[in-house]
């Protein structure tokens, strides 16, 4: 018996495997989501234990630092299969609109590399696992508290196994693409057919850049030219679509095995990055400051921070948008996710100004603006990450960031100001007077009781010693929720898909830091550090001199990439020098943060503008538009910027 495959067979049994397998990955995911929030109650009834019964719960900090490993790989999957790992889609999102058969030749490529990364881990990761079965490993202290580590370990090979398939099923659709695009598919246009290019140029171009790279492979460099290649080759791929992560590790591995001439060294460094990157009661901040941040947007919070501060600022010229800022500011005092609130006030504070004459360009790019503050005012996401890359305490980034955080606001607010007295058609399309009924002293007060509250638990217990970072991101998150049961705003599904965003997103920024941990050790033996250090000594350029060189590097890398991968790829380069420079660490961060959230309102890559656009109800709204307005934010960000360089005690008022 023979058994014909046909091409719509293929096809239609392509659809099903996706459709099942992302079933299944959301199932997997689904369960780490729910053990983000277990987390989250195990740390809260620490916190009680300790406080209210002097009676901790034993092993805390072990089984949170174990669990965040196992939730990452656990939920890589539905990450990718959800499109949530990250990548930039500049030159992609072209070719996949102009050039598919092209586009899907390279996602081919990058979904094949995916399967090769997280097939080495599971292969590094099995041995552990092993031993732990067989040695029967523990975690925690004897006689204290302990738990085996092999589910830990399962965890990590599962969900490697899990991932690898996922690129493999996502490869499995991209033929089935490239075969649909292959085909002539004509497109009538009046009277006559056109046909969508193939794109031969860029597959050949991107052939060609392969076999360079093979070719290097085998080429003798030198330990600072294999890291420099490594670098190079980093940059091309992530500009052309490749998954960030699969880059960072595929290269470093690659680079390893280069330096060292041996694979095994390779293999080992790439089984410790998975399994001990992330390893720390620390990395629990990162969920659990998401899933506050989420559970405050759906509690409607922001909403209630803009139209009090509406309310307060409507008779102030371009007070709506000094407003916006001010309730960008409050809601970044207790979310730290800039994202979130460009997506937030897109809904809320784009149509209420418009209703009342403002500009839609400045309404659009006061949001856009204003909501970098979500990153440099704490808590922070991206001073946690920085904390954690240059070994710094974020406590201590957290009081640097409040100064300049004033700053940039108050700039903001002074800036609207002045653009709405010098020049009033930049903001207003009519002279009609802004008017915000239905508020009162009692219902601001109101209002705003549950922001100060939240403020006083995540931002009072830091600074107090109260809490930890992590502690603080699980008591905000609880308190979060129960101010959003108090406003019966939770309903059951929208919570569930809280969780399910919490794990999405944690994954996409953990899975980063995994990577940046290969990175670092690749750049370590390759000496470039140390290399680039000693230019920059001999150049004589001093600590100023080479900020400016940074700085405009940053900027031009945050037109084409998002925070994180800005400071997970510059940071292992650039720390070295600032403390052989005699910079201080703590300044350097703010300085950073605010440098690369320049980034994010910038083209063409510009991610809060993107996510403004894909918020706002007006679909005839251009992304030329949103830029527009959002340019004189970026001056004014920049002026703050080299303000915050050139002034270093604006940063560690509080040191």
């Amino acid at each position: 018996m023979v058994t014909v495959f046909t091409s719509r067979g293929f096809r239609h049994g392509t659809d099903q495997t996706v459709s099942a397998f992302t079933a299944l990955t959301g199932f997997v995911s689904g369960t780490a989501s729910i053990w983000i929030f277990c987390l989250m109650l195990l740390i809260c009834a620490d916190i009680i234990g300790r406080s209210v019964f002097n009676s901790p719960v034993q092993g805390v900090a072990e089984i949170v630092a174990n669990s965040i490993v196992a939730i990452v790989f656990l939920q890589a999957a539905h990450a990718l299969m959800s499109g949530r790992m990250t990548r930039t889609d500049i030159l992609a999102g072209w070719l996949e609109e102009e050039r598919p058969f092209a586009a899907g030749i390279m996602r081919i490529v990058f979904h094949l590399a995916g399967v090769f990364v997280f097939a080495l881990i599971a292969q590094g990761t099995w041995p552990k696992l092993v031993d732990a079965w067989v040695e029967n490993e523990f975690f925690g202290a004897q006689g204290v508290f302990t738990a085996p580590v092999w589910p830990i370990k399962a965890c990590l090979f599962g969900g490697s196994i899990l991932t690898a398939a996922a690129f493999a099923v996502q490869a499995l659709k991209d033929i089935k693409d490239v075969a649909n695009a292959g085909r002539v598919a004509p497109l009538r246009i009046r009277h006559s057919v056109v046909t969508k290019p193939r794109g031969w140029v860029f597959v050949l171009a991107f052939a060609g850049l392969l076999v360079i790279g093979y070719g290097l492979f085998f080429a003798d460099l030198g330990r600072v030219g294999i890291g420099v290649a490594a670098i190079g080759f980093m940059l091309l791929l992530i500009f052309s679509g490749a998954h960030i992560a699969v880059v960072l590790i595929l290269l470093s591995f690659l680079g390893i095995w280069l330096i060292r001439d041996n694979p095994k060294v390779a293999m080992r460094s790439l089984a410790l990055a998975a399994d001990g990157a992330i390893n720390r009661y620390l990395f629990g901040v990162v969920p659990l400051f998401v899933l506050m941040g989420l559970i405050v947007d759906a509690a409607d919070i922001g909403r209630d921070a803009y139209r009090v501060a509406a309310w307060l600022l409507q008779k102030i010229r371009g007070g709506l948008g000094i407003a916006t800022v001010a309730a960008n500011a409050v809601f970044a005092s207790i979310t730290g996710i800039s994202i979130a609130s460009a997506a937030v006030f897109s809904r809320v504070a784009v149509p209420q100004m418009v209703a009342n004459g403002y500009n839609n360009r400045f309404a659009l790019g006061v949001v856009a603006g204003s909501s970098v503050l979500g990153m440099l005012i704490p808590p922070s996401l991206l001073l946690i990450i920085y904390g954690v890359l240059a070994e710094q305490s974020v406590g201590a980034l957290f009081l640097a960031a409040i100064v300049p955080g004033g700053i940039l606001a108050l700039v903001f607010g002074v800036g609207i100001y002045l653009m709405a007295t010098l020049r009033p058609r930049m903001v207003m399309q009519t002279d009609r007077p802004t008017l915000i009924e239905g508020e009162t002293w009692g219902t601001a007060m109101v209002k705003l009781f549950p922001i100060v509250v939240l403020v006083l638990i995540v931002l009072g217990g830091i600074y107090t010693g109260f809490f930890t970072p992590t502690e603080a991101g699980a008591a905000g998150a609880a308190a979060a929720i129960l101010v959003a049961l108090a406003k019966g705003s939770l309903t059951w599904p929208k919570f569930w898909r809280v969780l399910v965003d919490t794990g999405l997103v944690s994954v996409s920024i953990l899975m980063l830091i995994i990577a940046a941990s290969m990175y670092s050790r690749m750049l370590t033996l390759s000496t470039i550090p140390q290399q680039t250090t000693l230019m920059f000594a001999e150049m004589g350029l001093g600590l100023m001199g080479f900020m400016m060189v940074y700085l405009l590097l940053v900027i031009l890398m945050g037109m084409i990439l998002d925070s994180t991968s800005i400071m997970l790829i510059l940071l292992p380069l650039c720390l070295p020098i600032v403390t052989e420079l005699g910079g201080n660490l703590i300044w350097f961060g703010i300085v950073t943060v605010i440098a690369v959230e320049i980034g994010l309102l910038t083209p063409p890559f510009g991610l809060t503008v993107y996510v403004v656009k894909a918020t706002i109800a007006d679909r005839n709204t251009s992304l030329g538009d949103i830029f527009a307005g959002t340019f004189p934010f970026v001056v004014m960000m920049t002026l703050v910027t080299l303000l915050l360089t050139f002034i270093p005690a604006l940063s560690l008022v509080f040191e």
